[in-house]
């Protein structure tokens, strides 16, 4: 099966970033969202990111017009009946998504319907289709475009023959690195450093060392892009207190209870990026200010 047309159900931060990156590598992009003032804002940040590559000559004026050019605005589910293959990349909530995957079963019903959650059983998503052996969790961890892994998730019913196809894609098309897991909460990726951004918060709260000087021993002293404190912010620390309660609860082991701390910033409004403030601060572009 060539997987040529995809469609991206969700134009947030990282359906945003998925779209731009697979437009980047040739594939025409149907990015839906719920209303016309979120999909400008999407089709924006896609056209700020693209800009802000040429600056920094990552891309030339000929490619950022190409991709952009990939990338096709719905509002209309219906249009993604054509696609080969649907990324699903809407909010973390098990309702809101098992609602999206009904929906796709009825309008898509030869495609390949792939969820990006961290966290929610690809399982219980798959059950709300008529082909749960079609249905597979692709994990893109953040930064969508820059980063090179993708968790390929297998629900209790994905066939071995999505499976491939979909790893191929991946490895093949799009040029990632594929790591097969087996559905659980939490994955490999967010399982494990949502545990260290939480451990890293209590040791600030216990007055261990600040956060810059955590992030620090992190970033160079184990080469971390970011440390835990600012990748937490780029997250989003609403969607970091979401997976530790939603492991927390799955797992029942104390080590996957949400920091105070973290109750009490995601309490405060104080997201990250998104807002423009969470353990550090940030400019709209998302620069550390």
């Amino acid at each position: 099966m060539q997987i040529a047309k995809i469609g991206v159900v969700g134009a947030g931060t990282m359906g945003q970033g998925i779209a731009e990156m697979l437009a980047a590598k040739g594939i025409d992009v149907l990015l839906l969202e719920a209303g016309p003032e979120q999909l400008e804002h999407a089709w924006r940040s896609i056209e700020l990111s693209l800009l802000k590559q040429l600056e920094k000559w990552a891309i030339t004026e000929a490619e950022r017009r190409q991709t952009l050019s990939k990338i096709h605005k719905t509002l209309a589910i219906e249009q993604l009946a054509s696609c080969d293959m649907v990324i699903e990349t809407v909010t973390e909530d098990l309702d809101v998504k098992k609602a999206v995957f009904a929906r796709l079963d009825a309008v898509c019903p030869d495609a390949i319907l792939a969820s990006n959650t961290s966290t929610l059983s690809l399982t219980e998503l798959a059950g709300e289709t008529s082909r749960p052996e079609r249905v597979i969790g692709l994990h893109f961890t953040y930064p969508a475009g820059k980063s090179p892994l993708v968790e390929i998730v297998r629900g209790l019913k994905t066939s071995a023959e999505t499976y491939d196809i979909v790893r191929r894609f991946v490895e093949q098309t799009i040029q990632k690195t594929g790591i097969m897991v087996y559905e659980s909460p939490g994955f490999v990726t967010t399982r494990l450093i949502c545990t260290l951004i939480n451990e890293a918060m209590h040791a600030l709260s216990e007055g261990v060392a600040s956060a810059e000087d955590i992030d620090t021993a992190m970033r160079v002293g184990y080469e971390f892009r970011y440390g835990p404190f600012e990748m937490a912010d780029r997250f989003g620390l609403d969607a970091v207190l979401a997976a530790m309660e939603r492991m927390f609860r799955e797992y029942g082991d104390l080590k996957y209870r949400p920091s105070f701390m973290l109750r009490q910033m995601v309490r405060a409004g104080h997201l990250g990026v998104k807002t423009g403030e969470g353990f550090f601060q940030y400019d709209e572009d998302g620069d550390r200010l």
